[in-house]
C-alpha cells in the first residue's frame, strides 16, 4: 500500500513551512506554532482535517490584523513548498470572507492559485455572494495566467471532489456556462481539463443541457472536441444514446462478438483475470469497446463498475481479437470481497454478453 497523503504534514515540514513563515515575520514563534499544530489528536486527523488545524493554528500565531497577516504570507510563499501552498488559500478561505476584505482576499486567491491552486477556497465566496464571485471568476477566465484561468474552471465545478458541493449549481448550472464557453478553445490542456471536468459534473444532473452542449461545440475545434468527449466520460459509460451517437457510435452497428472467454472461472485475491473476444464488422465501423464488473459489495451486493478497452474503426469483413486482464489487488480506492462476480462485455454502449466468475482467498 501506498504512504498515505496525509503524512506528508509531519512534524519536519510543519517546521519548514513555520521557518518560511518566519521569513517573512521575524516575530512568528516557529517552535510553539510546530507544538500547538501537532497536538493531538494529530494522528487520527486525515488529510484536510490537518491542512485545516495547520490554517487555523496560523491565524492565532500570526498578526491579527487580517490584511497584515495576508501582506507576510504573500511574503512567505516563494519559500513555501508542495501541500503548504494550499494553506495559504485556505487562510483566506477561513479569515477572508467578510465584506470588508473582498477586494484583498481576490487578490490573495489569485496570487495564491499559481503554483497551488484556490479552488477549494473560492467556493465558500460563491455561495455567500454568487453573483459578484462568478463575475470575478468570468473576469478570471480572461486572465493571462492559466492557473488563474483553470481556476475559474475548477473553482466552481458542481461537485468538486473533496470540496464543498456547490448545491445551486447542481439545481441550476446555467451560471457556470459562459466561464465554459470562454475557455472552450483555450490553448492550455491544464484549463480544458477542468473545462472537461466541469461539463462532466453538469452531465450527472442536467445530462440534456451537456448534449446540446456537445452536440453545438463539436466538430469545430480540436480543442473544444478533446473537452467535449472527455466531459460526455461518464455519459458514455451509462450508454447513453444520443452522447455516443456524437461521436459516431451509432446503436445499430453491424458487430458480432465470438468467443467471449474467461481464462478460469475463479480468482484468487491479489490475483488478475483474464478474458478474451473476437470482434467482427460486417462494414466499416466506428466501435467502442468497454467492460463491466460487477463487483461484490460489503453487504453482499453487487455494484458495476466500467472500463474501457478501445476505440476504433474497424474495415469491412474485419475480425480482431482482444485480450484483457483486470486485476483483484486491494488497493487504497477499492477494497475487493469475495464472492461471485461478473464481467460484462459492451460494444458501442450495448451489453454483448456476461460471464459470472468467483473472487475467493
Amino acid at each position: 500500500m501506498p504512504e498515505p497523503l496525509k503524512n506528508m504534514l509531519n512534524a519536519e515540514s510543519i517546521r519548514q513551512f513555520a521557518m518560511a513563515i518566519k521569513t517573512a515575520y521575524d516575530a512568528f514563534s516557529e517552535e510553539e506554532f510546530v507544538k500547538a499544530v501537532m497536538t493531538d489528536p494529530w494522528d487520527n486527523l486525515e488529510l484536510k482535517a490537518r491542512g485545516r488545524r495547520i490554517t487555523t493554528t496560523l491565524g492565532k500565531y500570526l498578526l491579527q490584523d487580517y490584511s497584515e497577516a495576508i501582506g507576510v504570507l504573500e511574503k512567505a510563499l516563494p519559500g513555501c513548498d508542495g501541500f503548504f501552498r494550499m494553506i495559504l488559500p485556505d487562510f483566506v478561505e477561513v479569515y477572508g470572507l467578510d465584506d470588508e476584505y473582498w477586494d484583498l482576499s481576490i487578490r490573495a486567491l489569485e496570487l495564491f492559485t499559481i503554483g497551488s491552486s484556490s479552488e477549494m477556497a473560492v467556493r465558500p465566496f460563491i455561495i455567500k455572494h454568487e453573483k459578484r464571485m462568478m463575475a470575478q471568476m468570468y473576469a478570471w477566465a480572461k486572465h493571462e495566467n492559466e492557473h488563474v484561468r483553470r481556476l475559474s474552471s475548477e473553482g466552481c465545478r458542481p461537485a468538486l471532489p473533496w470540496a464543498i458541493a456547490l448545491n445551486g449549481f447542481k439545481k441550476d448550472p446555467s451560471p457556470i456556462l459562459p466561464i465554459l464557453e470562454q475557455l472552450k478553445t483555450d490553448p492550455s490542456l491544464y484549463v480544458r481539463t477542468s473545462v472537461a471536468n466541469n461539463l462532466n459534473d453538469i452531465s450527472k444532473t442536467h445530462a440534456d443541457l451537456v448534449i446540446r452542449l456537445a452536440k453545438d461545440w463539436y466538430g469545430k475545434h480540436e480543442y473544444t472536441d478533446w473537452i467535449v468527449k472527455h466531459g460526455c466520460r461518464t455519459l458514455l459509460k451509462k450508454g447513453n444514446r444520443d452522447a455516443l451517437a456524437i461521436f459516431g457510435f451509432e446503436e445499430d452497428t453491424p458487430v458480432e462478438v465470438e468467443d467471449f472467454t474467461l481464462e478460469t472461472t475463479s480468482v484468487s485475491l491479489g490475483e488478475d483475470i483474464v478474458f478474451s473476444f473476437f470482434v467482427k464488422v460486417a462494414a466499416a465501423s466506428k466501435v467502442r469497446l468497454e467492460y463491466g464488473i460487477d463487483y461484490v459489495k460489503s453487504g453482499g451486493k453487487r455494484s458495476r463498475k466500467i472500463f474501457q478497452i478501445s476505440e476504433s474503426i474497424l474495415k469491412k469483413n474485419e475480425k480482431k481479437r482482444y485480450s484483457k486482464k483486470h486485476s483483484f489487488a486491494n488497493v487504497s480506492t477499492r477494497k475487493h470481497y469475495i464472492g461471485t462476480h461478473a464481467i460484462t462485455l459492451i460494444v458501442n454502449g450495448l451489453e454483448r454478453g456476461t460471464l459470472d466468475f468467483e473472487l475467493k482467498v
